[in-house]
């Protein structure tokens, strides 16, 4: 009888591996056909420096293992500080994606933002200038959507971060993206050239086709929320769902010693039981207990008050009431 494998690609051991090589063929319906590119993304130090010190809990592993498979975007509700957008540069760091390409979402921001950027003004002005027309992809530049959505071999990381705070019309408008793993930029469908050379979002030229953005590989996609509205059920259906609660106690040690070199010293201990109790009647961010045992470690105060009149400085709620 074969011995079956640990069917997990991403291991959250902040381990860095090649085990996204042997991630399975996608599902028949999760299969895309985009023109290869051959494309490196770029690593970024301080994306870096956040996948290692961060701890995923099992769920957290679970699901971007589901993810993974099912070339599904991945849903992660839960009150800040509890690691939603963290978590992908943890998968980023492991399975050697490459920089995380983030879209942080505003009431302002449409599809559009996400996928291209295109300058008009400063397409007409360079005309103005030169006396001639200007080629568009030099006014046109992909955004982290649609640097996502290019054809590489290997996954991209792609961060859309607070999507609650979005436009009402802005989670529909992904439907199809999502679907289908593409999108067509008008700009260039319109042209009599069949290419464009244009920007991506890491500075790179990529040549696109008749203005036509495919993957080969659908991007490895964490949304955030903040639990602030309802979505769409066509929306929640074409994504994963995942419910994050507060860190507890043993949780919050292991974030602590993952952010100071393993150890956890007794200040810590005693700050991270003074955070639990004050979560009971307070709104806290995990990154706020860090805060104050960064603050606090070993320093003099002179009195005890003054220390403690600093940690409740930092530890202050983040809402009133």
């Amino acid at each position: 009888m074969a011995i079956k494998t640990d069917w997990k690609i991403f291991l959250g051991n902040n381990t860095q591996h090649d085990g996204i090589a042997r991630l399975p063929k996608a599902p028949e319906w999760r299969q895309f056909d985009g023109e290869a590119m051959q494309l490196e993304p770029p690593n970024d130090p301080e994306h870096e420096r956040r996948g290692l010190s961060f701890c995923a809990r099992p769920e957290m592993v679970e699901m971007v293992n589901a993810a993974l498979y099912l070339r599904r975007p991945l849903l992660i509700t839960g009150k800040p500080g509890v690691g939603k957008s963290s978590l992908i540069y943890a998968v980023a760091h492991e399975l050697k994606l490459g920089r995380v390409l983030r879209w942080p979402i505003t009431s302002r921001v449409a599809l559009k933002d996400g996928i291209y950027r295109y300058d008009p003004i400063g397409r007409l002005h360079a005309k103005q200038i030169e006396g001639k027309e200007p080629l568009i992809g030099d006014h046109l530049t992909l955004g982290p959507l649609g640097t996502a959505l290019l054809p590489v071999k290997r996954p991209r990381a792609l961060l859309i971060d607070e999507i609650d705070k979005s436009d009402f019309d802005l989670p529909n408008d992904l439907l199809d993206v999502f679907e289908e793993g593409e999108y067509r930029i008008p700009e260039l469908a319109r042209l009599r050239d069949e290419t464009a050379d244009i920007k991506d979002d890491d500075g790179n030229t990529v040549t696109l086709k008749r203005g036509m953005l495919r993957c080969l590989q659908f991007p490895f996609v964490i949304l955030t929320s903040n639990g602030e509205r309802e979505f769409p059920a066509p929306f929640l259906r074409r994504c994963l769902q995942l419910d994050l609660p507060e860190p507890n106690a043993a949780q919050l040690a292991d974030i602590v010693k993952a952010h100071f070199n393993g150890q956890l010293s007794k200040e810590a201990e005693t700050l991270i039981e003074d955070f639990i109790s004050r979560q009971e009647s307070a709104t806290l961010a995990t990154d706020q207990l860090l805060n104050a045992v960064f603050l606090i470690a070993g320093r003099n105060f002179g009195s005890d008050q003054k220390r403690n009149d600093m940690i409740d400085a930092v530890l202050r709620s983040l809402q009133k009431g």
